[in-house]
């Protein structure tokens, strides 16, 4: 069985209490039901209020102990967990929730060797966890030799190679042995290992204690390219300066601890529960508060879980002078907007792009969160801002021209919108994004139409499954006159997306132009029935009233001529 599907088994079996009732005393069914509701909604807060009152009220129902702990552990709130750990332990014997918990404790107390006793007697929390505690363990009670011996082991396991050779590589670097860490995070000891970025950020650290800066930076370019993230920033100027960067990734065997834990929540992420992966990568913060990575995927299972308020919360965490708050400012954003406080959001972007206003994906964001609230005029300035830190424009960059483009074209800054679109394309030749909007573009400005047609071909070419691409093809044949071609690609849209208003209407538009009346009013009215906007949903009524010829007069168009070429 592959490593991810055992921990997934394992995460399925230890939530499925939150889904399955109790045994109840007869006047608690109140505070389990709301307790249960709130868990099917991943209201850690209040499942660990209202299944608390609950057990206050049938002390001794397993289940409900179970219940606690789930949603203590969901909010991070491990302390409040222990003592319920140690009453479903009295009650039911062994726990895999209980005996994480009580783990965690002894690992918080550094009970070092209780916990290598426990695991003689038996302990069992995991199948990743397990091994790897006894290694640290070993190494927090000072037994070097054994805990490497239990690394290797770990790594002898089907499936576990990666995991226990990083933790030993990480166990040698705290002890000091930096040549020996080298070894295995570069793959010559025991072969390529598949490092986090975790994992690449104590390589570097220990190529630097090596004095082997260089080599540092030669394997940040290989790993992240010529433009490292922002939260890399700080340590390539370190690296550049020839400044000794320290090793800090663990330094103490909670911190290894922790960093299983946080192993643990990576392997599950994807393959398990959202929440379940949320229960480690919590004990990992809780353990290591210093990991941000392990704060910001807590941050990112709770906006997976859709509580955005908790995910702001864990996002304000990460401190203002650490290396990853731009990342967890922009985390922060992105959760905001989901709870749809946009004003929250944009005031997030804004003060961020005021503070680093050197950072191209700050400006990035500010802009690209504006245009996507329809806010045109206002996300010029930061795309301006943004594209002039780029010092020579390479093809991944298309996107900002692009962005930049949308904007300037949605304020009726048509000649300035057209060079950005050029130049996108310039950058990233046939890009069908930017072929359908300049090709619509010119469409409806009903200029140079041969070019648009071609564009959007070329565009349909690239996404023949995309039914806005499909729709522009039908549409600019409609502009051109070319009412029977425009049928088929139009017909071949609303396929692709039947409960789109704007397609529909455009289908209804193609049918009246080609004498097919009635299945024109019939489009209109599905057009209809799928909300458009209100001012479209109006001409769309005076379509069916009067007809689009009257409709197309009124505007000063004659439904059937043939735009002229500019």
């Amino acid at each position: 069985m592959r490593l991810t599907s055992m921990l997934a088994a394992t995460a399925l079996a230890s939530v499925i209490s939150l889904l399955s009732p109790p045994v109840m005393a007869g006047n608690n069914s109140g505070a389990y039901l709301a307790g249960r509701q709130a868990g099917v909604e991943n209201d850690f807060a209040a499942a660990a209020e209202y299944f608390t009152r609950a057990l206050a009220l049938d002390a001794a129902n397993t289940t409900l102990m179970e219940n606690v702990i789930l949603a203590n552990l969901g909010m991070g709130w491990v302390d409040r967990a222990v003592p319920v750990a140690r009453r479903l332990t009295q009650e039911a014997g062994r726990s895999q929730m209980a005996q994480l918990v009580l783990l965690v404790e002894q690992i918080e107390r550094e009970s070092h060797a209780d916990i290598l006793a426990d695991y003689e007697e038996g302990l069992e929390v995991g199948p990743l966890v397990d091994g790897l505690m006894r290694a640290w363990a070993a190494m927090g009670a000072g037994d070097t030799t054994a805990a490497l011996a239990q690394f290797d082991a770990v790594a002898q396991e089907d499936g576990m190679q990666s995991f226990g050779l990083y933790h030993k590589g990480l166990a040698l670097a705290m002890a000091g042995d930096y040549e020996g860490a080298d070894a295995l995070f570069s793959g010559e000891a025991a072969g390529n290992l598949a490092l986090p970025r975790r994992g690449i950020l104590a390589h570097i650290q220990v190529l630097s204690q090596l004095e082997r800066n260089d080599d540092a930076l030669d394997l940040m370019e290989q790993t992240f390219g010529v433009a490292p993230p922002p939260i890399m920033g700080d340590l390539v100027k370190q690296l550049k300066a020839g400044a000794p960067v320290p090793y800090d990734v663990v330094t103490s065997a909670r911190q290894g601890m922790g960093e299983v834990f946080f192993s643990v929540a990576g392997a599950l992420y994807g393959e398990a529960n959202h929440s379940y992966t949320l229960i480690y990568s919590r004990i990992a913060q809780y353990l290591d508060p210093a990991n941000v990575d392990a704060i910001l995927l807590s941050a990112t299972l709770l906006e997976d879980l859709e509580q955005y308020d908790l995910a702001t919360r864990t996002y304000d965490q990460v401190a203002a002078d650490s290396p990853a708050f731009v990342a967890a400012e922009l985390g922060r954003a992105d959760a905001l907007l989901a709870a749809e406080r946009d004003e929250a959001a944009i005031e997030v972007l804004a003060q961020l792009a005021k503070q680093h206003p050197e950072m191209f994906n700050a400006q990035l964001a500010l802009g690209d969160t504006l245009r996507r609230l329809e806010r045109f005029e206002e996300a010029v300035a930061p795309y301006d801002r943004a594209i002039g830190l780029i010092a020579a424009p390479e093809p991944r960059h298309w996107r900002v021209f692009f962005s930049r483009g949308i904007a300037l074209e949605r304020t009726d800054r048509w000649q300035e919108a057209e060079k950005d679109f050029r130049k996108a394309l310039e950058l990233e030749p046939d890009q069908p994004q930017v072929l359908n909007y300049l090709g619509y573009s010119l469409v409806e400005l009903q200029i140079k139409l041969d070019e648009a047609l071609e564009m959007i071909e070329t565009a349909v070419a690239g996404r023949p499954n995309d039914g806005y691409i499909t729709d522009s093809l039908g549409w600019v044949l409609y502009r051109m006159g070319r009412y029977d071609e425009a049928v088929t690609h139009m017909e071949r849209a609303a396929e692709l997306m039947p409960v789109d208003p704007i397609i529909n209407d455009h289908l209804g538009d193609v049918y009246w132009a080609v004498g097919r009346q009635l299945e024109a009013q019939f489009q209109w009215r599905r057009a209809l029935s799928f909300d458009p906007e209100p001012e479209e949903a109006e001409r769309i009524r005076r379509k069916l009233e009067l007809g689009l010829d009257v409709v197309l007069e009124e505007e000063g168009a004659d439904p059937i001529a043939v735009a002229d070429e500019g």
